[in-house]
């Protein structure tokens, strides 16, 4: 998986192949309504949502849709990184001094692939992410792309995940293979339906490959109506 921007070639077949069936599924999980904003989250750090997010944004280009990443993990941001770019400037900015959303995106070196970093740090997340400003750019957003892909910190530890469900259309949320604990799984779904969000599924990350003894990463996904 896209671990950073100079291995988006060497993906293996079998892991492009889940890509596509996660992109496919989300299409699938939404009959009767486009879905064009969607929240990826987890239970607990370090499960591998932003390589998620960033893979899955890659194989959405490849089907023609323009796609931003919308980097939301402001006590962490990671997506800047993944795609070798600047966080100098990014949301923070956009929501506090009144930058451009056109001066603030960065286009990528994968076609129809665009960021926007987290921008300098602020402390004061929930209260950016839940302040109407944000709402406003998201509707921006999916005005001038087909899909939005929102990178969200932990929904067990902090609210902001909770806060960008209620505003996005879907949110997926992501568990690691040997860590996924149940019971933090349903107390992470029961926090973003609590605020109304729209759970699209979950996707199971770096289950090791049992007929490779180097143990790849892999993962395989579940989306539920």
């Amino acid at each position: 998986m896209l671990r950073s921007v100079s291995k988006i070639k060497n993906l293996k077949f079998k892991v492009v192949e889940q890509f596509r069936g996660l992109r496919t599924n989300i299409e699938f999980s939404s009959l009767g309504y486009e879905v064009k904003s969607i929240v990826v989250t987890s239970s607990k750090p370090f499960e591998g949502k932003s390589t998620i997010v960033s893979n899955l944004a890659v194989t959405m280009t490849s089907s023609g849709k323009r796609v931003v990443i919308v980097d939301c993990n402001f006590r962490r941001p990671t997506i800047h990184t993944m795609f070798s770019l600047s966080n100098s400037k990014g949301l923070t900015n956009i929501l506090l001094q009144g930058r451009k959303i056109e001066d603030t995106v960065i286009k990528t070196c994968i076609p129809n692939l665009y960021v926007i970093p987290s921008g300098p740090l602020n402390p004061n997340s929930s209260e950016l992410l839940g302040s109407i400003k944000m709402k406003e750019i998201l509707n921006e957003l999916t005005n001038d792309f087909d899909m939005v892909l929102i990178d969200a910190p932990s929904v067990l530890y902090i609210s902001d995940a909770q806060i960008l469900s209620a505003l996005a259309q879907g949110t997926i949320i992501v568990t690691a293979y040997g860590k996924l604990d149940k019971n933090e799984l349903l107390s992470s779904k029961e926090k973003i339906e609590n605020v109304g969000g729209k759970i699209l599924g979950v996707v199971i990350n770096k289950i090791p490959n049992i007929n490779n003894s180097n143990h790849g990463d892999c993962y395989k996904q579940k989306i539920e109506k």
